[in-house]
């Protein structure tokens, strides 16, 4: 095999058409991580989303349930909630003509509405849109038949550390938001997905990660292998922007967990990395061929958040190394359009495996 393997043309990360069909084919059709479920604190509360093309609203019931569905009015097609979040008290309401939904979708209210005794308040109701919940947060599909979430959500975590138990361990679900970081990035999603999958650059721009994790000095992604987690290094106490102790394991996650960083690829747009004592959870929303909204999410055991522990040196960690990767991104976003890319770069042997992402993502896109 040759040392060297291209790379998608530059075209694919600069074009508006392909970034269209990623939307359709990609976006539009898979699941997507949208909003951690803790920030619907209480029936009414609501968060708006863009997935794909489409604008969706996800909203807690006043019977405790999330649902999600198109922020459309059935009427005229007015956008129904405009901030990106809110809190309702019974009814989301349009303000162009006033058509009103009960949180589950149904149509209740409308002027004149009692005179179109023949309308059906179901079918001319919100738009639904298919919703899971797992690790805390909702994931949300607009395809008419979904897939299956089992295969393509919690199967990424089954193939990358061997079986679903791994990462219930951690018992994502239960952690609390210490810390939310969001990121504009002047770059296309697939290069922060492309940086992400490897560590050919770690030794380059990331020191204070390789302090911590020394194997990442090699260049080679070990952490993707199936079950393998980087080890910290022996002078290091905790996963901290100086090697300082963090907080107390957390109380189910394996002896053979502690101490070593995993991370998960959950394609399109999650980046999930487990470390002994907090979860770090990357959601990216790609807004359009060269801008990518990264929302960071730093969670700990409630009783870390609720003593106002200080978890700064953990945040600041993983924050230098966003900044380090997205500085990276932008960087190379411009040499996306250039001639001397037209064709594609290359690959060397420790980045091959992100070849196998290029497939996918031609595969989406030819489907």
């Amino acid at each position: 095999m040759s040392s060297l393997i291209s790379t998608l043309p530059g075209r694919s990360y600069t074009d508006p058409d392909v970034f269209l069909q990623e939307q359709e084919k990609i976006f539009e059709t898979l699941w997507f991580c949208a909003v951690r479920t803790d920030d619907l604190a209480k029936p009414g509360s609501f968060k708006t989303v863009q997935v794909g093309r489409e604008n969706v609203i996800i909203v807690r019931g006043r019977d405790d349930q999330v649902r999600a569905f198109l922020n459309v009015c059935r009427h005229r097609g007015s956008r129904i909630c405009e901030e990106e979040s809110g809190e309702v008290k019974r009814t989301l309401r349009c303000s162009y003509h006033a058509w009103t939904y009960d949180l589950d979708g149904r149509l209740v209210a409308a002027p004149n509405l009692v005179k179109m005794p023949d309308i059906d308040r179901v079918e001319y109701g919100l738009i639904p849109v298919a919703l899971r919940e797992w690790l805390g947060y909702a994931w949300v599909c607009l395809a008419d038949d979904p897939p299956s979430f089992e295969e393509r959500v919690m199967g990424a975590a089954t193939e990358r550390l061997g079986d679903l138990a791994s990462i219930e361990r951690y018992h994502v679900d239960k952690l609390a938001l210490g810390k939310r970081i969001v990121y504009d990035v002047a770059a296309n999603w697939k290069l922060i997905v492309e940086n992400f999958m490897e560590c050919y650059h770690c030794a380059t721009i990331h020191p204070e990660l390789v302090a911590v994790l020394p194997e990442f000095a090699g260049g080679y992604a070990a952490q993707y292998y199936v079950g393998h987690g980087a080890e910290f290094a022996d002078r290091v106490e905790g996963f901290t922007v100086d090697g300082s102790a963090g907080f107390g394991k957390l109380p189910d996650v394996a002896a053979e967990q502690d101490r070593r960083y995993y991370a998960i690829t959950v394609k399109p747009q999650v980046f999930i990395n487990l470390v002994p004592d907090h979860v770090i959870m990357h959601r990216m929303f790609p807004m359009a061929a060269d801008r990518t909204i990264v929302e960071c999410d730093w969670l700990y055991h409630p009783d870390v958040v609720a003593s106002g522990a200080d978890v700064s040196h953990s945040v600041e960690l993983f924050h230098r190394v966003n900044e380090q990767d997205f500085d990276a991104c932008e960087r190379t976003q411009p040499g996306m359009s250039s001639r001397a890319y037209a064709k594609g770069g290359v690959l060397v042997p420790s980045e091959h495996h992100i070849s196998a992402f290029h497939q996918w993502v031609s595969q989406c896109l030819r489907g």
